[in-house]
């Protein structure tokens, strides 16, 4: 998938260069020559990295900085002079995620676009989406319609479970086993009673679950939506 990159700076020579070595790696690059015009290209092109000079004519990189994080996450890499550490402070505390200090060297600025958004593509795949619910599985936390949703572990493994396969049919033994490594006779009951719990949490109507649903004399399935 081809990856957008905004480079949002007034001078045109260090557009055109960071365009030539960005463009080399197989990224899609967008130009804006002052604030206001970064701001546009977001709306329109929303680009995955942006990197924006503090010093621009209109808004500069730090109100940029400012406006963008107040509705979006888009990584944000901030170019400054050596000089002024004050505004590499002040727009990483802004939410930009890192700066480049001028003079640089293109080939490094490639590579930080590079590990950036492979950060960003982890964090990601880390997030599993389904029916307003979101599953991180690299904090082991749960957002319902946005709002946080506290979980046990073994609510937690059971949940993971079902979000990484959607539709598919879990019996009470496969559950067991999933949670214990074995299955005992007397599971079925705990199992019934982790979901019963879970339920609780996910479902809006607990005693009409429309996300974890039973499969009468299978077992439970996590619902596409």
């Amino acid at each position: 998938m081809e990856r957008t990159i905004l480079i949002a700076e007034d001078e045109a020579d260090i557009r055109n260069i960071l365009r030539l070595y960005l463009e080399s790696e197989g990224y899609r690059v967008v130009e804006a020559a002052d604030g206001e015009q970064a701001l546009e290209a977001v709306r329109e092109q929303a680009p995955d990295l942006a990197i924006l000079d503090v010093m621009m004519p209109k808004l500069d990189g730090l109100a940029v900085t400012r406006a963008l994080r107040q509705r979006s996450d888009i990584p944000i890499r901030i170019l400054s002079a050596k000089s002024q550490d004050n505004d590499k402070i002040l727009g990483l505390n802004l939410g930009a995620d890192d700066y480049i200090a001028k003079p640089f060297n293109a080939l490094e600025v490639v590579a930080r676009v590079k590990a950036q958004l492979r950060r960003s593509d982890r964090s990601i795949s880390a997030a599993i989406s389904l029916g307003g619910l979101t599953l991180n599985t690299e904090t082991c936390s749960l957002l319902k319609e946005d709002q946080p949703i506290s979980l046990t572990p073994t609510e937690y493994r059971l949940l993971s479970l079902f979000m990484r396969s959607p539709g598919r049919v879990f019996t009470k033994v496969q559950l067991s086993q999933a949670l214990n490594g074995e299955y005992y006779e007397t599971d079925d009951n705990t199992i019934m009673v982790h979901i019963s719990k879970l339920r609780d949490k996910i479902e809006d109507n607990p005693r009409k679950p429309a996300r974890l649903v039973t499969v009468r004399g299978l077992g439970y399935r996590f619902e596409k939506k």
